[in-house]
C-alpha cells in the first residue's frame, strides 16, 4: 500500500512530476484541485470568488480525508493545502509526503504567464509578483518543511528534465521506505458525513502538460 502526497507552492511542478512519478511506479494519479472541481462541479476560482477562501479550505479538508483512504496513489495537493486545518499532519500519518522546493524567483517566472487560472495571483506581476511569492513562501515554509522528503525540483524545462527528476524522487521515496519501519495506518475520523453523489469517479489521468508550453502546476 502506497500513498504519496506532493506538496509545494503554485508552479512547483506537482502535476507534471506527479504524473510522471505515477507512471513510473504504476500508481493512480490524483490532483486535489481537479478532484474538488469534479466533485462540486465548480472551478477552484469560482469557489474562491463566490464562496470565499474559508469555504474552499473546508472542501479541501473533506477531499483530503477521502483521498487519504485511497491506496497506491500519487496525490498532487493544492499549494495551500498543507498549511490549513492540520492537513500536513493528516498527510504525514497517511503516507509519504514530499515538498517540491523551488526558489521564489523561479516560481515567480513560472507563474507570470499562468496568473489567469490562479485566483491568488490576480493583478500581480513583475516585482510585485515576486514579493508576493516570497512572502507566501515564508509563511508556508514551516508547514512545507514538515514533509518527510524535501526535494529540489528546480531546473525543470524539458520532458527529459521531468523524467530525470521523477526518477530521482522515486529513488528517494524507495530509500525512505526501506529505512522506515512499516506502521499500520489508521484512517482519520471524518469530520463530515460523506454526501451521496451520482457524479462519475474522477478521471485517473488528466492531460499531461508539456514542459515549455506552460508552467507546471
Amino acid at each position: 500500500m502506497v500513498r504519496i502526497f506532493l506538496t509545494g507552492y503554485m508552479g512547483a511542478g506537482k502535476t507534471t512530476i506527479g504524473k510522471s512519478l505515477s507512471r513510473r511506479m504504476n500508481l493512480t494519479y490524483y490532483d486535489t484541485d481537479h478532484f474538488i472541481e469534479n466533485r462540486y462541479r465548480r472551478k477552484v476560482g469560482e469557489i474562491f470568488a463566490l464562496e470565499g477562501e474559508d469555504r474552499f479550505r473546508e472542501l479541501e479538508r473533506r477531499v483530503l480525508l477521502e483521498l487519504s483512504e485511497f491506496e497506491d496513489v500519487v496525490i498532487a495537493t493544492g499549494g495551500g493545502m498543507p498549511c490549513f486545518n492540520g492537513n500536513i499532519d493528516v498527510m504525514n500519518r497517511a503516507g509519504t509526503t514530499v515538498y517540491l522546493k523551488i526558489p521564489a524567483r523561479e516560481l515567480a517566472s513560472r507563474l507570470e504567464s499562468a496568473k489567469s487560472a490562479r485566483p491568488l495571483l490576480q493583478n500581480r506581476s513583475g516585482d510585485g509578483l515576486l514579493d508576493f511569492v516570497n512572502e507566501a513562501l515564508e509563511q508556508r515554509r514551516p508547514f512545507y518543511e514538515k514533509a518527510k522528503i524535501i526535494f529540489d525540483a528546480a531546473r525543470m524545462y524539458t520532458e527529459a528534465d521531468v523524467e530525470r527528476l521523477a526518477a530521482k524522487l522515486q529513488d528517494a521515496i524507495s530509500a525512505l521506505a526501506s529505512a522506515t519501519p512499516v506502521r499500520e495506518y489508521t484512517a482519520p475520523v471524518r469530520e463530515y458525513a460523506a454526501p451521496v453523489r451520482e457524479y462519475a469517479t474522477p478521471v485517473r489521468e488528466y492531460a499531461t502538460s508539456v514542459p515549455g508550453d506552460a508552467p507546471p502546476v
